[in-house]
């Protein structure tokens, strides 16, 4: 039971000055000058789930030998408040990692949302992505999928099971069957085909590995692999591990992010 009452109209009570935390306004908070440097893509990010989608594409690409696909790699450390810079914001008005300046093309394009970036890489060299309708279309669908989905594992099963300062049984109840639902999903479609769109490999894996193949790794909340009962998955323990090996993968997760300050 709780003492809360539900007000009329909602008020933010945390009212603070600091350079990080959020607040139910958008926009930038300081003047701030990004780094820039000499490869055709500059990419500010961290080493999140959805931060790590893009330089494990970016590795995979590169393991195909395109030299065209180099980039410079800086770290916006969200915890510090690095993504409500002017420089950030004006690259992505939403203030959140990853986003990417293509500066191979004039003018530049700046690209946000990790989706999106995966689709505009994939498309700009030809990879990871079929040029036939149908091909196109299923790899599509379940990138979309794990965008939309995403944030119910994220926001919602992490975020009560291992951030919040109370554990509630309500939320967690919520969230882990869901969760459950959505990797019972995956199992199931795994059990038919090699990968998450069919017999290639594609960014639909990459997208979804980012998040699910990590979380059945247990790599993204102490504990969580045991809670979810994961082993109970086989098809897609199978293929984490698979993804897992490699070569671009493992790169993608082992960059070195330098500093913007």
């Amino acid at each position: 039971m709780t003492d809360y009452q539900l007000p009329k109209i909602w008020q933010w009570e945390d009212e603070n000055n600091n350079k990080g935390g959020n607040r139910p306004t958008a926009g930038s908070r300081f003047e701030q000058k990004l780094p820039v440097g000499s490869a055709p893509f500059q990419v500010y990010s961290l080493g999140t789930p959805n931060g790590v989608k893009v330089t494990i594409l970016l590795e995979e690409l590169k393991e195909l030998g395109i030299k065209d696909a180099e980039y410079d790699l800086y770290k916006i450390n969200i915890g510090e408040g690095d993504q409500f810079g002017s420089d950030f914001v004006s690259i992505n008005p939403n203030s959140k990692i990853p986003a990417m300046v293509d500066q191979s093309q004039t003018p530049n394009i700046d690209v946000f949302e990790s989706g999106s970036i995966l689709v505009y890489l994939a498309e700009k060299f030809g990879e990871f992505l079929p040029k036939d309708i149908q091909g196109k279309t299923e790899v599509l669908n379940w990138l979309f999928w794990q965008v939309g989905s995403g944030p119910f594992v994220g926001g919602g099963f992490g975020h009560f099971f291992h951030y919040a300062p109370e554990k509630l049984k309500y939320p967690i109840d919520r969230y882990t069957m869901e969760t459950k639902r959505q990797l019972d999903l995956l199992d199931k479609v795994l059990a038919t085909r090699e990968f998450i769109a069919g017999d290639t490999y594609s960014i639909a894996d990459i997208a979804i590995w980012s998040w699910y193949g990590q979380l059945v790794l247990g790599d993204l909340y102490e504990g969580s692999a045991e809670f979810l009962d994961i082993q109970s998955y086989k098809y897609l323990v199978e293929w984490t591990h698979r993804i897992a090996k490699r070569p671009g993968v493992k790169r993608g997760l082992a960059v070195e992010y330098q500093s913007i300050d």
